[in-house]
Order: structure tokens, then C-alpha cells, then sequence
């Protein structure tokens, strides 16, 4: 496997880009014979995120919705395919009953601090356009405040 800090390109069933000291946007999604994950399992999905925040990545924001979850994350010395793989498959055995996630991820090179700020955003403000009655949501979280800019 190429050094986690060497630029390359690989395919899987979506194409994935890496880049030496890059911030990513990544997206996945709940498996399609599991629909929804239920307020513990969310939980459980941040817990894991934060978890080796400041060790093994520096965790920029990141939102759990019931269906899917985005993080922004700028990982340090452990390539992001293992990573994402941590996350998926440490929240799959905690949270049981066959499988949890769709097999592929989303990710996207965030390229400047613009793009960060409107990642940020969007991720922030996910959960308002999916509950907009909603006044709190306890599965999302960021290191900045993309609106103090």
C-alpha cells in the first residue's frame, strides 16, 4: 500500500482521490436492508468519530443523520480508506444485526478555506433541512463556526 502521504488515485466502485495534507468531505450511507439508524446507534456512530480526534486525524465537523453521516476530516499520519474502514466497521459490530453500511463511501478533497467554511456549513445545517422543526440536534458537531469567518 503507497505511503498515506503520497498522491495517488484508486478505484473502487467510486473513484478516490489522495493528497498529501488534504481535508476531505466523506459521505456514507446506511444500508439499504437497514433504512434508519435509531438515536443510540447514532451515538454510537459520534463516539466513534471523535474517538481518535487529535491522534490519528484532525476532526473538522461531522454530522450523523438516521440514513447517512458526513465528516470533514484531515487525516495525519493513517491513510483515509482506513480510517472511513475503522468507523464503519467498529460501529457495525457494536451495533449488530447484520449489516450497517452500504459498502462504498463518498469522498471529496476540500480545496481551499472557502470550501471548508461551506462544507462546514452544509454538514451544520443538515439536520435543519431534514427536521426543519427541530430545535437541537445532539449527532452534530464542529471545531469551527463556519458563520464566524
Amino acid at each position: 500500500m503507497p505511503a498515506p502521504d503520497e498522491d495517488r488515485f484508486y478505484r473502487r466502485s467510486l473513484p478516490h482521490w489522495r493528497r498529501i495534507d488534504a481535508v476531505y468531505f466523506v459521505t456514507w450511507r446506511v444500508s439499504a436492508s437497514r433504512r434508519f439508524l435509531s438515536p443510540e446507534q447514532r451515538a454510537c456512530v459520534s463516539s466513534a468519530i471523535r474517538h481518535f480526534d487529535g491522534q490519528r486525524y484532525d476532526l473538522l465537523a461531522y454530522v450523523v443523520m438516521d440514513d447517512h453521516v458526513h465528516v470533514v476530516v484531515g487525516p495525519r499520519l493513517i491513510a483515509l480508506e482506513r480510517i472511513v474502514h475503522s468507523w464503519k466497521s467498529f460501529t457495525t459490530r457494536i451495533i449488530g444485526g447484520g449489516r450497517v453500511w452500504q459498502p462504498e463511501y463518498q469522498d471529496r478533497i476540500i480545496r481551499d478555506d472557502v470550501a471548508l467554511m461551506r462544507t462546514v456549513r452544509y454538514v451544520l445545517r443538515n439536520p435543519r433541512r431534514r427536521w426543519p422543526g427541530a430545535r437541537s440536534y445532539p449527532f452534530v458537531w464542529a471545531a469551527v463556526d463556519p458563520d464566524e469567518s
